[in-house]
């Protein structure tokens, strides 16, 4: 069975898109806790001194532990699909949905942060990632 990698530039342009909020969320938050003047505290709960932030700088950050959630569900379905030699038509169109949903997921939650649209986002392609696993179920069973 000849391994498919077509399947993996969605997986690169999303490991991109991880890194550039990686590097915008720290280009936002030194300033804004420069500005803020606050000294770091060891000893406060985990989160306690962030959420004094701004909401926009905290959106940055947010979106960037949900670019390390449930996208690691899609890596993991999409380099099966790519071992198992099915990482080309139907399932490289999804794979592309699903991380141009997450595109604008990311834009929508950084910069606007609505939650019902953030919402509608999310089960967007929720709903891709899962009809992937399903594909790759169908493949291994």
């Amino acid at each position: 069975m000849p391994v498919s990698t077509e399947i993996l530039s969605p997986v690169i342009a999303l490991l991109l898109l991880t890194s550039v909020v990686w590097a915008w969320m720290y280009v936002t938050r030194i300033p804004a806790i420069s500005k803020a003047g606050m000294k770091m505290d060891q000893n406060l709960p985990n989160g306690q001194q962030m959420s004094e932030l701004p909401p926009r700088v905290r959106w940055k950050a947010d979106n960037y532990n949900h670019l390390l959630q449930q996208p690691v569900m899609f890596y993991a379905v999409a380099l099966t699909l790519a071992l198992l030699g099915a990482g080309e038509g139907l399932n490289v169109t999804l794979a592309w949905c699903y991380v141009g949903l997450r595109v604008v997921h990311t834009l929508h939650q950084t910069l606007w942060n609505k939650i019902e649209i953030r919402f509608v986002l999310f089960s967007l392609s929720s709903l891709v990632l899962i009809t992937l696993i399903v594909r790759a179920a169908l493949l291994v069973w």
